[in-house]
């Protein structure tokens, strides 16, 4: 047998095939197959008929539902199958293996899963998930945690509500995010004084909480105590919570004599998140007339284009665990129905652990996990125009929200899917830095930023009767290192004279966020490329200049000089271009009018002739202006991808500075006050301060935050970071979180848990 170590472009030009249990379910004639014949399983009838979740276990070779009490219990000796249904509809198929499950049920969990796909159309995303190492789209759907138990269906456990009061087992709870709460032997030997455990008696559940563990997992330990109590015992059994050192005589008596409890150890599987862009790119293809494999590119970020849609590929991130498999929409069905198997081989050739996770995705329903390893991926009918503001909620739920000043205050949902906390007619007062120090700018020239500067700009405004600020620190692309040092420098210094309170907010030149924008009242912010602001220091403009002029979803507008050739021209906005034979304002078909009426302040600026040109309508020296006629944005489509926030922790819990993403929908409670959260909600990255974090965090969080946007091939190097402490919380970071509780944290979250036991 050859070495799964061997040279992978070799290795993979050859046929593939299904692991052999599979094959041999798949081959087989339909009838002398139950599984091969049953295409459509009694199951299968309400499958995907309500919004939510379904789950099977695989029993004796055939489907039983789980009760929705039990949803979240898993027996490790089994196979399950998981189908969750958006409002949409879209749909997501889980298979998920426990470590003991033998090969005829992970074989009929595939098949299910693949008559399932056909049964639904062939639009579900598939994943193959593996006890222990499920993908945090699974976790998500268990806010409670997921519970895995020994034994399974061969053994006669079965997934009924018994209100069972004679249970005795012992549950290990390991995660502060991704719960998991592990079955373990019932014994002193088990415990270790790092983590959290259940010690479930029956009538009685004690959540034993070891000397060195923190309050966020005393927290989630509690939930999941809370779950078994109020689902797997219809409320009929009494909760405790047990220091370590303090455990009452029923628990001594259930566990025997109490022994050395062991020391807490560290988690050493978390991976930083700016390590896990690297993947690989290959093609599945029968046409040779067997199955086989081959390399397309070696690492990402990659082309769009590369993916035909006659094919189907792999995109491989096993650095990461992760096997995406992309099926073309006009891919043969052999090919396409090969997709699971061949992921599945593809892992066994490249010698990858077992607990890799495979995602099956058809076109049109790639996740953002796979499609920012594409440095240029556009969904149907996106363009580079800017994204449109939505509503909190599963992806499904999404809903348009138009812009209205007037109701910023009383809507959090508005105020942060546009990123604005007011109307922008507070107190502005900018800085340049000059040599080191802050030298203040005429108000006359405010709304004008140089690429060769670094700003300061301090926004004040009123909120529920308490003045609020904004530290804005806007960097350009040509300033110098020592500038841009001394703009962290003196943002930090202004901080600390006020107190501490400001949000902080960086913003490299060319990213600034709609709020920002606001600030100018009426007129549009004016970038331009280079130069600087100081009296005789601005470097020689160039005789042809091309301002870019785009109007936000707030409406305020941003006037962008970019390069003055015809490829920066959009057919959705307004552009000026200064030439030596004058000043053109050119309208694109898409453009508004806001757009328009801003480009007469970029005119009075530049000075010179004017002349309106309507796109379509060009003379012959607009194009020799701009270098000759080209190829630019035409699509007059917006942006419609609907990119959900992300949430995840940076904590050195584990001994090192580590990232974690916070599965499914999060609410207020996942913001860990001992922690450094990010929230990613696409087009700016919030970093929020806990008060109890500690020096590291605070210290180390900008940089992963920094690393892990301009890490991303989806290409949001620069993208506006906006640092936030516990309790001064803007509209535009509430208003992602679902019931918002300023309050929440004036008690101590134990206290609150503690009276629902």
């Amino acid at each position: 047998m050859e070495s799964p170590q061997r040279d992978p472009a070799n290795a993979l030009a050859r046929p593939i095939s299904p692991p052999a249990s599979l094959l041999h379910y798949l081959l087989l004639p339909d009838s002398s197959c139950k599984l091969a014949t049953m295409v459509s399983h009694k199951e299968f009838v309400g499958a995907g008929k309500q919004p939510g979740l379904q789950v099977w276990r695989i029993e004796s070779l055939d489907l039983k539902p789980v009760p929705k009490a039990l949803q979240g219990n898993f027996y490790s000796g089994d196979a399950y199958l998981l189908l969750y249904t958006t409002s949409a509809p879209s749909y997501n198929i889980h298979m998920w293996l426990g470590d003991e499950c033998s090969q005829d049920e992970s074989g009929s969990a595939a098949i299910f899963a693949m008559q399932l796909d056909d049964f639904l159309g062939g639009g579900p995303v598939q994943y193959r998930e593996l006890q222990n190492s499920e993908s945090n789209t699974f976790l998500g759907y268990f806010k409670s945690g997921i519970k895995y138990q020994k034994g399974g269906a061969a053994s006669g456990f079965q997934h009924v509500v018994t209100n069972d009061m004679s249970m005795k087992r012992l549950l290990h709870i390991k995660g502060r995010r991704a719960i998991r709460a592990t079955e373990v032997d019932m014994s002193w030997s088990s415990f270790n004084k790092g983590d959290c455990f259940i010690i479930d008696l029956g009538k009685n559940v004690y959540q034993w909480c070891g000397s060195e563990c923190n309050r966020f997992e005393r927290l989630k330990a509690s939930g999941v105590a809370i779950d078994i109590r109020d689902n797997e015992r219809n409320g009929r059994a009494i909760l405790q919570i047990v220091e370590e050192g303090e455990e009452p005589a029923e628990v001594i008596e259930a566990l025997g004599p109490k022994t050395t409890i062991a020391p807490s150890t560290p988690d050493d599987d978390k991976v930083d998140t700016a390590n896990r862009k690297k993947g690989a790119l290959y093609m599945i293809s029968d046409a040779s007339g067997s199955m086989k494999v081959s390399a397309v590119a070696p690492s990402s970020p990659f082309k769009q284009a590369m993916l035909s849609l006659e094919e189907c590929y792999i995109l491989d991130n096993g650095v990461d665990k992760n096997i995406f498999v992309w099926k073309g929409p006009k891919a043969n069905i052999s090919e396409r129905k090969a997709a699971l198997s061949a992921g599945l081989q593809f892992v066994k050739d490249k010698g990858y652990s077992n607990k890799t996770q495979i995602q099956v995705l058809p076109a049109g329903a790639e996740t953002i996990l796979f499609k920012q390893f594409f440095g240029d991926w556009k969904d149907k009918d996106e363009t580079t125009g800017p994204s449109k503001a939505y509503t909190m909620g599963r992806i499904a739920k999404v809903a348009q929200v138009p812009f209205d000043a007037s109701t910023l205050h009383s809507n959090n949902a508005m105020a942060a899917q546009h990123g604005m906390v007011d109307d922008g007619k507070g107190k502005v007062q900018i800085w340049r830095v000059d040599n080191g120090a802050m030298a203040p700018v005429e108000p006359s020239s405010h709304g004008h930023f140089y690429g060769g500067d670094c700003y300061l700009i301090l926004y004040s405004y009123r909120l529920g009767g308490r003045e609020q600020h904004i530290i804005y620190t806007w960097q350009g692309l040509k300033c110098t290192l020592d500038e841009l040092a001394a703009s962290a420098f003196l943002t930090v210094k202004l901080d600390d004279s006020m107190g501490g309170s400001p949000v902080q907010v960086r913003v490299t030149q060319g990213q600034e966020p709609p709020h920002l924008m606001s600030l100018f009242q009426g007129k549009p912010m004016i970038i331009h490329s280079g130069g600087t602001s100081r009296k005789g220091g601005q470097t020689q403009t160039s005789s042809t200049r091309l301002f870019h002029i785009r109007q936000s979803s707030s409406r305020a507008t941003r006037a962008v000089e970019v390069e003055a050739c015809a490829s920066s021209l959009n057919t959705n906005d307004v552009f000026v271009l200064k030439s030596p034979s004058g000043v053109v304002v050119w309208r694109g078909i898409g453009a508004s009018d806001e757009e328009a009426a801003a480009a007469k302040h970029v005119v009075d600026f530049l000075g010179g002739s004017v002349s309106q040109v309507s796109e379509g309508k060009e003379p012959a020296d607009f194009w020799s202006a701009l270098g000759g006629k080209k190829e630019y944005q035409t699509s007059k489509s917006l942006q419609k991808m609907v990119k959900p926030p992300r949430l995840f922790g940076c904590t050195n819990k584990s001994g090192r500075l580590a990232v974690e993403e916070v599965p499914g929908d999060f609410t207020q409670s996942d913001l860990a006050t001992d922690d450094v959260m990010i929230l990613d909600t696409w087009d700016q990255i919030f970093l929020w301060v806990g008060n109890d974090a500690n020096a590291e965090e605070r210290n180390g969080a900008p940089k992963i935050a920094k690393d892990y946007v301009d890490s991303d091939p989806s290409g949001r190097k620069g993208l506006p970071i906006t640092t936030i402490k516990q309790g001064a919380e803007p509209q535009m970071f509430t208003g992602w979180f679902q019931a918002w509780d300023p309050k929440m944290w004036e008690t101590d979250p134990m206290d609150t848990i503690r009276s629902r036991f």
